[in-house]
C-alpha cells in the first residue's frame, strides 16, 4: 500500500538516586538561544528554531515540492524521498509520512475540497503526470501530458511543476521544468488551452515554476512565478496578462496568500512579502551569504536562525503561521510565527 508510516517510540527512563554522600557536580545552566525576529513594520514574525519534530533518527532527506495545510491545520511536505509527503501538527509534532511510488519527483501539490471531498493534486515531474489523492496518498486519477496541445514530441518533454484550481473547477498546469507553458483544463479534466511559452516578452515565461490561483479581487486571478525572467505574472483565467511585477525578486519559486498579503519563496535566498497591491512589506531571512543562495548541498552546520538558503515553496495557515520549505538535500521546513507591528 502507499502509506508509508514512519513510527517513533519514545522511552523514559527513572533517574537514579544519587546517594546523600556522593558529591554533586554543580548545575551547568545553559542560557536560552536568543529569539529571532525577521522582517519589519505589518510584516514582522518571529523564527521557530527547529520546528518540524522527526521520528528519532529520522530524516527529511531533500525537500523539493510544496506545502500545503489542510482542512485539519495539519502541515504536508513534499520531499523526494521514500515520504514524499509528511504530515506535521502546527507544532511541529509527526503525525505520519507516505509516498514510497512517489519518490523522486512530487514537486507541486494542492489542497483541495472539504470533509470527506478533501483531496490533493500532485505535480510530478519525473512521472511526467498530475495525480489526484486522497489526503492518505491513494491515487484517484492521473492525467498524462497534454498530447492535445501539440507542443510535445514525448511525455519525457513534460516535466509540471505547479498546479493551480479554479473556482468553476479549471485545472492550471505549470511546465515549469518542461518547456514552460501553463495547460488549462475544464472540470472534467479535458484539456482546453494552453499558455505562454519560452520567452522573456510578457506573457511568455522562463520557467513557470510556481502557480496561485487569486480570489483577493472581485475576479480570480492566476499569479504565475516567472522564475528565471526574475517576476511575478497575473493573468486573467483566460491567458491574458493583466500585470507584470519585476521589482525585488530575484528567483520567484512560489507564493501563498495570507489576507491582504502574498509571501513569494525566492530561491536566491529571502522570503519576500508583498501587500495586496504588489508593494513592499518586508524581505524575510535574507541569506547574506552569496555563496549560499539557491545552494542544494549547504549543509545542516551551516544553516542559521534569521537566514534562509534556498526558499522553494510558502504556505500560510489559517492563523497566518507562515511555514517556508528550503530546497537543501537533508531538508528544511521552517515555522514563522507573526508579530504585531512596533507602535
Amino acid at each position: 500500500m502507499i502509506a508509508v508510516l514512519l513510527a517513533a517510540s519514545v522511552l523514559l527512563h527513572d533517574s537514579a538516586p544519587v546517594p546523600a554522600t556522593q558529591a554533586q557536580a554543580p548545575a551547568t545552566i545553559q542560557a536560552a538561544p536568543a529569539e529571532v525576529i525577521v522582517g519589519e513594520g505589518s510584516a514582522r514574525y518571529r523564527w521557530v528554531r527547529d520546528w518540524a519534530r522527526l521520528p528519532e533518527g529520522g530524516k527529511f532527506g531533500n525537500t523539493h515540492g510544496g506545502i500545503v495545510i489542510d482542512e485539519g491545520g495539519r502541515v504536508l511536505v513534499n520531499t523526494d524521498t521514500d515520504n514524499a509527503v509528511v504530515v506535521f501538527e502546527q507544532s511541529g509534532q509527526f503525525v505520519r509520512a507516505w509516498g514510497k511510488e512517489f519518490r523522486g519527483g512530487t514537486h507541486g501539490m494542492l489542497r483541495h475540497g472539504t470533509g470527506k471531498d478533501e483531496r490533493l493534486i500532485l505535480a510530478h515531474t519525473s512521472r511526467h503526470e498530475v495525480l489526484g489523492t486522497t489526503l492518505a496518498g491513494a491515487v484517484e486519477w492521473t492525467l498524462g501530458y497534454p498530447k492535445e496541445s501539440g507542443i510535445y514530441g514525448a511525455r519525457e518533454e513534460y516535466n509540471p511543476t505547479a498546479v493551480a484550481l479554479a473556482p468553476d473547477g479549471r485545472l492550471f498546469v505549470a511546465d515549469g521544468y518542461g518547456k514552460s507553458w501553463v495547460h488549462v483544463y475544464d472540470k472534467e479534466r479535458k484539456y482546453l488551452k494552453s499558455f505562454g511559452g519560452p520567452g522573456s516578452e510578457t506573457g511568455k515565461f522562463q520557467t513557470p515554476h510556481g502557480l496561485l490561483l487569486d480570489t483577493l479581487g472581485k475576479t480570480p486571478r492566476l499569479i504565475v512565478a516567472d522564475r528565471e525572467n526574475h517576476r511575478l505574472q497575473v493573468f486573467d483565467l483566460e491567458g491574458q496578462c493583466l500585470e507584470v511585477v519585476a521589482h525585488d525578486l530575484r528567483r520567484p519559486c512560489g507564493l501563498a496568500r495570507f489576507g491582504e498579503r502574498y509571501a513569494v519563496a525566492d530561491l536566491a535566498g529571502r522570503v519576500t512579502v508583498f501587500d495586496a497591491e504588489f508593494r513592499l512589506l518586508a524581505q524575510l531571512g535574507d541569506q547574506p551569504d552569496e555563496s549560499l543562495r539557491a545552494q542544494n548541498g549547504v549543509p545542516p552546520e551551516k544553516f542559521k536562525a534569521g537566514e534562509f538558503i534556498s526558499p522553494h515553496a510558502v504556505c500560510f495557515d489559517a492563523a497566518g503561521n507562515l511555514y517556508v520549505m528550503d530546497w537543501v538535500s537533508t531538508g528544511r521546513v521552517t515555522k514563522l510565527e507573526p508579530l504585531p507591528e512596533k507602535q
